[in-house]
């Protein structure tokens, strides 16, 4: 079955739904997306569904994890069928049982949704600060996220903020951030790891060889008018589902004023 399948960082669902003009409903009335996998949402599960009510009374269906501390994180899927289960937090199937992470069962890093045939999920992953414990749990969670993708073993496609950029081709001014969160060659070789283990980074095979598409760009300077942005938002997909990507595009704005979020969104078509 087709599928378009949209990832976006939202800062915020109540402040990127609440402006208007060229905003977060906005986009999503005109979307040709079936599956959106949104970050940092911010709310309650309560909050969230106020400020996207619009977009609920059109049809979509939404699955959360809320955030465990106010304002900072949360995950959700927004998809035009019901899934037909809902996992959130990290875990692993144990002898026909789900077994929830000791340390990252919550709170609002990751979520997935099973469909017929696919299993998508939205992750995000800390910013993290170099030689700080905020590090140290980056790298946990990283290892649990690859942990959990090498068991899957049907059409698994997870998406999200993964706040790393994997190569030079990912990030602007790599060579001032050698020694940042974000760019640290240990969080690099965790993404080379879960490529290695069978997974393809969907926008990058279909931009071989070119800066970027980049997908977050600082509110700060004229990063956006440059283009000095990151390439941290990515589909990791295995499987089936994986060789049926053909297009895959940054729904970059026109312009700075006209940007709802400090991401952009990333859209995959899989045939």
């Amino acid at each position: 079955m087709p599928y378009i399948i949209s990832s976006i960082n939202v800062n915020g669902v109540r402040a990127a739904t609440g402006k208007t003009g060229k905003g977060m409903l906005e986009w999503l009335a005109v979307t040709e997306a079936d599956i959106i996998c949104l970050q940092e949402t911010r709310a309650t599960d309560e909050q969230t569904r106020a400020a996207l009510a619009p977009a609920l009374d059109a049809g979509w269906y939404l699955t959360h994890a809320e955030p465990g501390a106010k304002g900072r994180a949360g995950v959700g899927i927004l998809s035009r069928r019901e899934p037909r289960a809902v996992r959130i937090g990290l875990g692993r199937w144990q002898d026909g049982t789900w077994r929830p992470s000791a340390e990252f069962a919550g709170p609002g890093r990751y979520v997935e949704a099973e469909f017929d045939e696919l299993t998508v999920a939205s992750v995000y992953v800390h910013t993290g600060e170099a030689d700080t414990p905020m590090q140290d749990e980056k790298y946990r969670f990283l290892d649990e996220i690859g942990a959990h993708m090498r068991a899957q073993t049907s059409d698994f496609v997870i998406c999200g903020d993964w706040n790393v950029a994997h190569t030079e081709l990912d990030i602007k001014n790599w060579k001032g951030n050698l020694k940042n969160s974000g760019f640290l060659p240990q969080e690099r070789a965790r993404i080379d790891g879960m490529l290695a283990a069978g997974y393809v980074d969907v926008v990058r095979n279909l931009h071989p060889g070119v800066a970027g598409p980049y997908s977050w760009w600082s509110y700060r300077g004229r990063a956006y008018d440059n283009d000095a942005g990151w390439r941290i938002d990515y589909h990791l997909a295995r499987g089936e589902v994986a060789g049926r990507a053909k297009q895959a595009v940054v729904e970059r704005a026109a312009t700075y004023a006209e940007r709802w979020s400090d991401h952009a969104p990333v859209t995959v078509q899989y045939r």
